[in-house]
């Protein structure tokens, strides 16, 4: 049997568990006095961060949270929920941000599920924990025990809101941290296998699947995010991207070793971001596709241009449309286009840029930095499967198979639920459940998930596609296309439009005329939308279109009665 050149074993001095947590401590020795922090009119340098984290993990280790624990934060982009990433795993525990645009309901389940034993939340959203901890109490049995509540005070709230979180025994944050040690000397995971965050995926049909993650991958991806991105040490980064959104894409950590400063962003509006990066010089942010595309069509009133210096943007969420890159890179914005899912620690591809793009006409860069590009340095396998047999699909554009992953940027599993485990894992690959095609240069590209796919008399019908030749019509603002029953066909897709708002909405019929036979120019003929209901888009907490409320709706319309072929 072969074997290595040497004997030498693994020893405390040459070998430790893997964890982001060291970035931070490195960021207060190296960077003392910067500042980490801005929100409103607090600022913390990385010190002082530090200092806090520390504070954190103290007084949860008094309180005997620890390994095994978890700790819910309900909490919009604000210090504490930072905060949190550092000083929860600091005191042992696992971090579990949670979405603050669910209801009660799915709250209750979460908390329930995690069996969250500290429920830290932000002031604005203490009614929700509150309704959402009596539905936890209500479902469980008499030795239940309430989960220590602490509510973070924010300035910009109603103080009325303060006075009830207290008036109900909840500890006040900034309280609780004067009950925790600035020294504290906490200790690293002995095993980088250990847990260090939760996160629930906004599962639109059965309950949410409870991703957990571990200090490997949290460490991996918190320095291969920034790296493929060509992020600076220092970088000016704005929250608009929610920290609750798979850790933020893992740039809470990231920031720590890039030695970044927060810019924290309660509320997103393109007026926001602009004034952001007038005020503070923002470098970089994060965005979903929707909100570039109210920075694209933002009231000029709204917007502070030519934009003093290049902005660098990550999207990812959902495939963006050329049109809406292409707009953004008009006004000044270079995006790097990125994918990946809760189970991959947020995105883990890149449509790696390349110099001999930089000479084509900008409507062609738009459609090549629109695919799903590449892996990251720290995803080691990316492929496209054949659903039929497991094997690679021809790298031809056009052959769609299962976009795969493997590697240390993929989580442990879902939280006790061993069956979505075997599935997910099958083979020895992680299965996003998105279909795509992998293009003669390598890049990958996504053309639905696996049920957005509409078949219309036997055909596949990508509503990707479609979208995205929609949203080129100069009076579309946002769409969806699902698939709507049709008597012909079985199916044929319907297109969910909002409108710009300068545009006349008094005679929708003929808007809709001018919708179908704009799409009879760009697409095939099966593929032309046989129906257009008019009207805003439900969204998901995180900005993604719920398309399942939209099939639904597709659904309750009843079939297409005749077909506009």
């Amino acid at each position: 049997m072969a074997r290595d050149i040497d004997d030498l074993p693994k020893n405390a001095a040459n070998y430790t568990a893997l964890t982001p947590l060291w970035f931070l401590d490195r960021a207060a020795t190296v960077h003392p006095g910067r500042r980490s922090l801005v929100h409103g009119s607090v600022t913390f340098t990385w010190r002082q961060t530090y200092q806090r984290c520390r504070r954190l993990a103290s007084a949860l280790s008094r309180r005997s949270i620890g390994l095994g624990n978890s700790v819910a934060v309900i909490a919009p982009n604000v210090p504490a929920l930072f905060e949190a990433h550092f000083g929860v795993p600091m005191a042992g525990a696992v971090v579990n941000a949670v979405n603050i645009r669910l209801n009660a309901a799915a709250v209750g389940f979460l908390l329930g599920h995690s069996s969250s034993e500290v429920v830290m939340v932000d002031q604005e959203f203490f009614p929700l924990a509150e309704e959402a901890l009596k539905i936890v109490a209500e479902k469980s049995d008499k030795n239940y025990k309430p989960p220590l509540l602490i509510v973070i005070a924010d300035e910009s709230c109603d103080p009325r809101t303060l006075t009830h979180a207290l008036g109900k025994g909840a500890i006040e944050y900034e309280k609780f941290l004067e009950t925790g040690d600035p020294e504290f000397a906490w200790q690293p995971p002995e095993d980088e296998w250990q847990s260090i965050a939760l996160g629930y995926t906004s599962g639109t049909t059965a309950s949410p699947k409870g991703v957990v993650l571990h200090h490997r991958g949290a460490y991996l991806m918190s320095i291969s995010a920034p790296l493929v991105w060509g992020m600076n040490e220092g970088a000016i980064y704005l929250w608009t991207l929610p920290m609750f959104h798979c850790n933020g894409w893992c740039f809470t950590w990231g920031l720590a070793a890039f030695c970044g400063t927060s810019i924290c962003l309660r509320q997103v509006t393109a007026k926001a971001v602009y004034s952001a990066i007038a005020k503070y010089g923002v470098t970089h942010f994060c965005a979903a596709p929707v909100v570039l595309n109210t920075i694209v069509n933002a009231a000029p009133e709204d917007t502070i241009l030519p934009l003093p210096h290049t902005v660098h943007v990550m999207t990812a969420g959902a495939a963006p449309p050329p049109s809406v890159l292409f707009g953004m890179s008009q006004k000044g914005f270079r995006v790097a286009h990125t994918y990946g899912l809760s189970e991959t620690y947020g995105p883990s591809t890149i449509c790696a840029w390349k110099p001999e793009w930089d000479s084509l006409p900008p409507e062609e860069q738009a459609r090549l930095n629109s695919r799903q590009g590449v892996r990251y340095t720290g995803l080691e396998g990316l492929e496209v499967l054949s659903t039929q047999d497991m094997k690679p699909v021809p790298a031809d554009g056009k052959t769609v198979g299962e976009i795969v992953m493997r590697g240390n940027v993929v989580m442990k599993g879902y939280l006790k639920n061993p069956k979505a485990n075997e599935e997910s894992f099958a083979g020895g690959w992680y299965h996003s459940g998105d279909l795509g095609v992998k293009h003669p240069d390598g890049y990958i590209e996504i053309k639905d998930r696996s049920k957005d796919i509409i078949i219309s008399g036997g055909e596949n019908i990508s509503s990707v596609e479609v979208e995205n030749a929609l949203y080129t019509h100069p009076a579309i603002l946002e769409v969806s296309v699902v698939a709507r029953p049709d008597v012909r066909w079985g199916e044929s897709p319907c297109a969910f439009v909002t409108l710009k708002p300068e545009v006349h909405k008094s005679d929708e019929r003929r808007l809709a005329q001018d919708i179908m036979k704009f799409s009879r120019e760009k697409l095939p003929a099966y593929w032309v939308p046989k129906s257009v209901v008019f009207g805003p888009l439900p969204k998901t907490a995180t900005g993604k279109i719920q398309k399942h409320v939209l099939r639904a709706k597709a659904k309750e319309m009843g079939p297409v009665k005749t077909s506009k072929l």
